[in-house]
């Protein structure tokens, strides 16, 4: 019997099937012009785009344009990639336009999609970004949808990283720019770094599709991005800590697999407390309990971290003498990202490379607040549902199924769960056996490098064939997914399997026509082409025969929608395939989260080894443990965000106020503001309002005033006259002040004067952000304590970080006052003697130079790129942050001139 909620479904249809059919109509329209625009010749297609520009800036609605622009884009994809969009696309289009998130299956052409809104919202003038998961498919889509929006008349610009700022500017001027989530955040915070409104690079946030949408925006969500510079050196400090861990033994600490955390016992602080103090590092009578030791309790811990929690070849791997992180969401490594707090300089310390001094921060954003600075954004991915409560509340966006065009072949089967690990991995070997012998391809997913390693060397062991995909493979992963259709292939994955490459059964014909030209570089294309296509029918025939693609999971990951990625593989378009789990009872998610209940029940049905249980209750118990943990995971982003917001808040005033700096050609009014504030505060403070005038401070005004005003003046002698009272010596103070600053002006030239004072401002801003940020990183780790006093550790910090934002702007007006008060122009003597130490210190540059190409025996320096200009980066190449540095110095790129300045 059907329930109520099921009944109501079935007469009315979900909320889902309501959407998806509002949009028919729609595309009715865009079909119905199709025989209309096929008329149209090349340049007919680019006239509508004009047309369509005029009406769009010239005030009517994308919405009234949207069948137009759909049809005209549909017949330019026809023309430049020979695609024509199915219904479904075109459905998926209207989602995206409309702010929503549009959930479609592997297979169903993404990349094409994203371009009917890209069009449609790039008529507006004001730039759409298309955001991608890494850089070679920001280069790869911008090159291959580019053709379609060329044919439209658009243009289409690429960012990536180390790009220089004439062409990064070029990019963002683009109708549609393809970029990275970390380039456009990192991008944003630059330019609010920059000195003038002309070296900004963005140019406005109003219209973003993010493709792979939960793992841009949930996924690496917990993670803000950073510009930091290094701070001091403690690279002593983290090797003598890190010695200390391995001689503690279980009873000293305690850790919390969950949460990623480790604290130490009683036990574990005295045997810590005299190790510190033989070793000189805790001062003798300091216990770790006192407030002094808060530093090196800190760092005690993520030494335990770095050793308990975090595990090489699983969480990161080491690579050129360095750590390199892995995404646990991906499995792809993350070159130049690092874990903050000391926690890298730990983990650097226990795999014994060089220890990278800590950083501070010089400006940071989270991906959630970055995102939100979009007037509309929009994304997708295969799997997005489950996440939909996270994307309504954090970024107001709603999630829409959208149909596939042809109905799913594939069969999902029950898990099977072992007893033990063995047993399960045993268990795998046969199935991956069975399957090969029978010619069907398999990709076998795993959730960490060394357990894809581990598989490998038991397949290797049966002589299996076959390919391993993970972060060491990295650079050959489109040729890796290129092949695993191919009949019988064996592909090894961890959860990157496949981003951006389509497993296609058979194996991919364009690779495989590129991978011949390359080979037989005389043969004839077209010739080529037919030979591989009619060899490619008999195999994908075969693989059909076969079932299709068989992915074969070796564990179920913390997130149903990994799962469900990995699922997703197989039977795209309407291709048949079939998945299947593998569990035990030792793998993390049922050994964290509650295997003993299903040990019980195991061992009570009496299990013989190597046996499994497989039933549909044990996926929803399954499913249940997993949507906890993802609730977790949505509370501890929710958390990071609150806190995250107060900083955005503060963010925005700062980064508006730095920009109308910027764009304003009249700042002396910002800086006498700034000045008569500061006078108004002076007074407050030494002329008291309910204090008699003999009561007055004149003395401590007076050195105030000499100290923060650069002014000798005769405040006491103001204070003796007969009725003048705080205000009258206020009027005075500016006036005096006011003439001081207007000959000052007079003496440098107004436009000068004007540029300095810019200057002065966008330093002072950028300086005091920075000490700011550091203090409210401070305060963010302590105030978690204050729930043990029974206070909201959130509002404790709203409280305090409002009162340090004051304290900020209260010192801002102070310094700027004085940083301008005390210029002058310089004397002819310090004139000339600068510009000697100028010309002394060109002459030894040039001399150094010389010297240098002797060396290199009268050629360039010795890897120093053809050409390559100190002061003009668009000379050095696009080299990656660990290659060489272009300018022949030997030491890598990104310690020598890729430093982030």
């Amino acid at each position: 019997m059907l329930g109520l909620g099921n009944l109501a479904k079935k007469v009315f249809g979900t909320p889902n099937d309501r959407k998806v059919k509002s949009t028919r109509p729609l595309v009715q329209r865009v079909n119905a012009l199709e025989p209309q625009f096929q008329q149209f010749s090349d340049e007919q297609l680019i006239e509508k785009t004009r047309e369509l520009q005029g009406r769009a800036q010239g005030g009517e609605s994308l919405d009234n344009l949207l069948p137009e622009a759909f049809a005209n884009c549909r017949e330019a994809a026809r023309r430049a990639l020979g695609l024509r969009a199915f219904d479904t696309q075109l459905m998926g289009g209207i989602f995206l336009h409309q702010g929503n998130i549009a959930e479609m299956k592997t297979g169903e052409g993404k990349t094409l999609v994203a371009t009917f809104p890209a069009y449609l919202n790039a008529l507006a003038g004001k730039g759409v970004h298309v955001v991608t998961v890494n850089d070679y498919l920001a280069k790869r889509d911008a090159e291959w949808m580019g053709k379609v929006f060329a044919a439209l008349g658009m243009t289409t610009g690429v960012v990536y990283p180390f790009q220089p700022d004439e062409e990064k500017r070029a990019a963002y001027q683009a109708d549609v720019t393809y970029a990275t989530n970390n380039e456009l955040g990192f991008d944003y915070l630059r330019d609010n770094m920059r000195g003038s409104i002309a070296e900004m690079t963005q140019r406005g946030h109003f219209y973003a599709i993010v493709d792979e949408v939960d793992s841009i925006l949930i996924d690496e969500a917990r993670t803000p991005l950073i510009i930091s510079g290094p701070s001091q050196d403690r690279s002593e400090l983290y090797r003598t800590l890190d010695a200390f861990i391995p001689e503690l033994d279980e009873t000293h600490f305690k850790l919390d697999e969950k949460t990623r955390n480790a604290t130490y016992t009683e036990e574990g602080n005295e045997y810590l407390e005299q190790r510190l103090q033989q070793a000189g590092i805790l001062p003798e009578g300091q216990t770790l309990y006192d407030p002094e030791s808060t530093t090196i309790v800190h760092h005690v811990t993520q030494a335990l971290r770095a050793h308990k929690l975090y595990q090489k070849d699983q969480h990161y791997i080491v690579r050129d003498g360095e750590i390199v992180l892995i995404d646990e969401f991906t499995g792809r490594m993350m070159a130049g990202r690092r874990l903050s707090d000391g926690l890298h300089q730990a983990i650097e310390a226990k795999e014994g490379v060089a220890i990278q001094p800590e950083n501070v921060t010089l400006a940071s954003v989270t991906f959630q607040n970055y995102f939100r600075l979009y007037e509309k954004l929009a994304g997708m991915t295969g799997t997005a549902a489950t996440e939909a409560e996270e994307f309504a509340e954090i970024y107001k966006l709603g999630v829409v199924e959208v149909p596939t065009n042809r109905p799913i072949a594939r069969q999902d089967e029950h898990d099977r769960v072992y007893r033990t690990a063995t047993e399960k991995y045993e268990a795998v070997i046969e199935a991956i056996k069975e399957a090969h012998a029978a010619g069907q391809p398999i990709l076998v997913g795993t959730t960490s490098i060394e357990k894809s390693e581990m598989l490998s060397a038991m397949l290797k062991a049966q002589d299996i064939p076959h390919n391993v995909l993970n972060a060491r493979q990295h650079e050959q992963e489109a040729k890796i997914v290129a092949d695993a259709g191919k009949p019988g292939a064996v592909t090894i994955a961890t959860n990157m399997a496949g981003r951006g490459t389509d497993i296609q059964l058979g194996g991919n014909i364009e690779m495989k026509v590129m991978e011949a030209l390359a080979a037989d570089p005389e043969a004839h294309p077209d010739q080529l082409r037919g030979k591989i296509e009619s060899e490619h029918a008999d195999e994908k025939q075969q693989v059909l025969d076969a079932g299709g693609l068989f992915v074969l999971a070796t564990e179920r990951h913390e997130s149903r929608r990994i799962d469900n990625q990995l699922r997703g593989r197989s039977g795209r378009q309407g291709d048949p395939g079939r998945s299947l789990f593998f569990l035990s009872l030792e793998d993390d998610l049922m050994r964290i989260f509650g295997s003993e209940r299903l040990d019980k029940v195991l061992s009570t049905l009496g299990m013989k080894e190597g046996e499994a249980i497989v039933h549909p209750w044990v996926n929803k118990s399954l499913e249940r443990a997993q949507a906890k943990v993802e609730g977790r995971n949505f509370d501890i982003r929710k958390q990071l965000l609150k806190f995250d917001d107060v900083m955005n808040d503060q963010r925005k005033a700062i980064f508006s106020q730095r920009r109308e700096i910027m764009e304003s050609d009249e700042v002396e009014d910002i800086a006498r503001d700034m000045r008569h504030q500061v006078i108004d505060d002076l007074v407050d403070e030494y002329l008291p309002a309910k204090a008699y005038a003999d009561q007055w401070d004149s003395a401590g005004m007076n050195q105030a005033v000499r100290d923060g005003l650069n002014m000798d003046l005769p405040i006491a002698e103001w204070a003796a006259e007969d009725g003048v009272d705080r205000d009258v010596v206020r009027e005075r103070l500016i006036e005096a002040t006011d003439g001081y600053m207007d000959a000052k002006a007079q003496l440098f030239g107004l436009e000068n004067m004007r540029n300095i004072e810019k200057q002065v401002l966008l330093q002072m801003i950028d300086q005091k952000w920075r000490e700011h940020l550091v203090t409210l990183e401070h305060l963010r780790s302590v105030v978690g304590f204050r729930g043990y006093a029974q206070r909201d550790p959130l509002s404790e910090y709203k409280t305090e970080g409002f009162q340090l934002f004051e304290t900020l702007l209260e010192g801002l007006r102070g310094e700027v006052t004085q940083r301008l008060a005390q210029i002058r122009p310089l004397t002819e003597a310090e004139r000339d003697e600068m510009l000697r130490q100028y010309a002394q210190a060109q002459a030894e540059t040039q001399g150094n130079m010389v010297a240098e190409h002797e060396e290199a025996e009268g050629g360039e320096v010795e890897g120093r790129v053809a050409g390559f200009d100190e002061n003009d980066p668009t000379t050095w190449g696009s080299p990656s942050r660990n290659d060489p540095c272009p300018c022949g110095s030997g030491k890598k790129f990104k310690h020598c001139h890729g430093q982030l300045h």
